[in-house]
């Protein structure tokens, strides 16, 4: 039976691999021939019904825990573990992400996360990150909601990094409201944290992808913590903060 396992493990994984590859397909045709005759509202609760079907695809299951925000303005400041994370927060609430510039080559995810209206940052230029911040108070004073992840990285998926203040200015200068989230990834059987998704180090994205793919299922945690305005705090206070909650939230 043990020389079975892997095998049909791989084939299962096979199989998975297939439906996210057709899913991904069909959003990216929502995206171009669809989303341009829907109204906002409609693009975005696309968006979020399109994240779960993909989780269910990807056998993940959600748990949502605390209140996402109904509306905007306000910006979620999240912790980051995995390649998953964007997709984990869609699927509990629409939100538009500040993510690495990277993403946006990724293969299909990258045409995906740019349809979503993703806002890209060049991590290692101080210049690219004032241009985004110009843009994220834009998009707060429009009234959207915005995630970042202040890590700039992804952690090991058990401690956090420390958190950047740079993209929390903008909230400071348009005076909104900002929402800590707790993310985790734990083992669906046992409800101990699970590894598999991470990705750190030299992990490439393939490999991730498929270590996810062929071990044991898993759900996604996410949880909302209460929003809370700066006050008299600078940018760097308010993340140390920020980080504060975060890590409050993790908590069992």
């Amino acid at each position: 039976m043990g020389k079975r396992l892997a095998p049909m493990r791989v084939l299962r994984a096979v199989w998975k691999l297939a439906r996210v590859v057709a899913r991904a397909l069909a959003g990216l045709c929502t995206i171009l021939f669809l989303f341009p005759r829907l109204q906002p509202a409609q693009r975005h609760e696309r968006v979020r019904v399109w994240s779960r079907s993909m989780l269910e695809v990807l056998d993940i299951g959600l748990t949502v825990r605390g209140t996402p925000p109904r509306q905007g303005p306000v910006l979620l400041v999240a912790n980051h573990i995995s390649w998953l994370d964007i997709l984990v927060i869609h699927a509990a609430v629409y939100c538009r992400f500040v993510a690495k510039s990277e993403v946006r080559h990724w293969p299909l995810i990258g045409t995906l996360a740019t349809g979503a209206g993703t806002l890209y940052i060049e991590r290692d230029s101080r210049r690219d990150a004032l241009r985004v911040v110009h843009h994220m108070a834009d998009s707060l004073k429009a009234g959207d909601v915005l995630a970042v992840f202040p890590e700039g990285t992804t952690s090991d998926g058990v401690s956090l990094l420390p958190f950047h203040g740079n993209l929390v200015q903008a909230a400071i200068s348009t005076h909104t409201p900002v929402q800590p989230v707790a993310l985790q990834f734990t083992d669906a059987a046992s409800g101990a944290t699970c590894l598999t998704p991470c990705y750190i180090g030299d992990d490439t994205l393939l490999e991730s992808v498929w270590r996810t793919l062929t071990g044991p299922r898993i759900t996604a945690v996410v949880g909302f913590g209460e929003p809370q305005l700066a006050g008299e705090r600078d940018r760097r206070r308010w993340a140390q903060d920020l980080r504060s909650a975060v890590e409050q939230l993790r908590q069992p």
